[in-house]
């Protein structure tokens, strides 16, 4: 214990010492409860029996909060948004939030599929379609917990935040994530499939600006370009890319469950008719814009 009255130590010093022990303490007991966050975490949240459940309600909460968020910054930084319908106002929210797991999951799907081994025919180890991580099942349980999320909106403002083509696209993408969600089978497929999420900010963009009033802008007229392209890229070439992989994969696809099997090639197939015909409508919107600028 030092002495306030020790000539060779000023008071000063002693708080300088007394307040580095009080910091160096706070550390520990921050690192402390750190380590105690992670062991529950890991231990409880991320176990495997746990994490389709809490990915689930992760995904749920993402939602409430995304959506909180676009309410929250369009009000500040959008002078037309106190102007919007009710039901306006809503789509917008529900957009901003169906943007933000649409950046989500397109990130996590890309670096599963071609960045991560997980599912490389370089691993050895089983076949490609029984192949999970405790990062590809929470993953596929967000997407479970936003169409949850999504669907139910839609129900509740049929058919205000889309008609029926948006309810069956729902419905078969919930049942195929869920599946490889709880089974673990096909996730590389689903995953696939999930990168097509990647052209949903640029038609939500799109529904902004038109929104907005500036359908006749260049912002409008360049994320037009870019949907196109995107839509090109993730909805028509990936799924050409994958109905290949299947079939180089099908002996290996034979051994799942015979739901799972059906779902592999099932929900593609109906996504890849729907793709391509929302595809044919972003061509000729597309051509009328450029043709008006002409």
């Amino acid at each position: 214990m030092l002495d306030p009255q020790d000539k060779f130590i000023s008071p000063r010093s002693i708080c300088m010492i007394n307040a580095d022990a009080g910091l160096k303490t706070s550390v520990m007991s921050l690192q402390s409860y750190r380590y105690q966050a992670e062991a529950i975490v890991k231990d409880y949240l991320l176990s495997d029996p746990a994490v389709p459940y809490t990915s689930v309600l992760g995904g749920i909460f993402m939602c409430k909060l995304a959506y909180d968020l676009t309410q929250l910054i369009s009000s500040f930084y959008f002078k037309g948004y106190s102007s919007l319908t009710k039901i306006q106002r809503i789509e917008w929210n529900n957009r901003g939030m169906s943007s933000v797991h649409a950046v989500f999951i397109t990130i996590l799907s890309l670096h599963l599929v071609f960045f991560s081994d997980l599912f490389s025919d370089y691993h050895l180890e089983g076949f490609v379609t029984f192949r999970s991580s405790h990062l590809s099942t929470f993953g596929l349980g967000v997407s479970v917990g936003y169409f949850i999320t999504d669907l139910a909106m839609i129900f509740c403002l049929y058919p205000s935040l889309g008609g029926m083509e948006y309810v069956l696209h729902h419905l078969l993408s919930v049942s195929a994530v869920a599946y490889a969600m709880i089974y673990g089978e096909g996730q590389l497929y689903t995953y696939m499939v999930l990168i097509s999420e990647t052209t949903t900010p640029a038609i939500n963009l799109r529904w902004f600006l038109d929104t907005a009033g500036l359908k006749r802008s260049n912002a409008y007229l360049v994320n037009g370009i870019v949907m196109f392209l995107a839509w090109l890229a993730a909805r028509i070439f990936l799924f050409i890319y994958s109905f290949y992989h299947i079939y180089l994969h099908h002996d290996q696809i034979k051994q799942v469950h015979t739901f799972g099997y059906l779902l592999v090639f099932v929900v593609p197939s109906a996504l890849a008719v729907m793709n391509t015909m929302w595809f044919g409508k972003i061509l000729r919107g597309l051509r009328k814009t450029l043709a008006k600028r002409q």
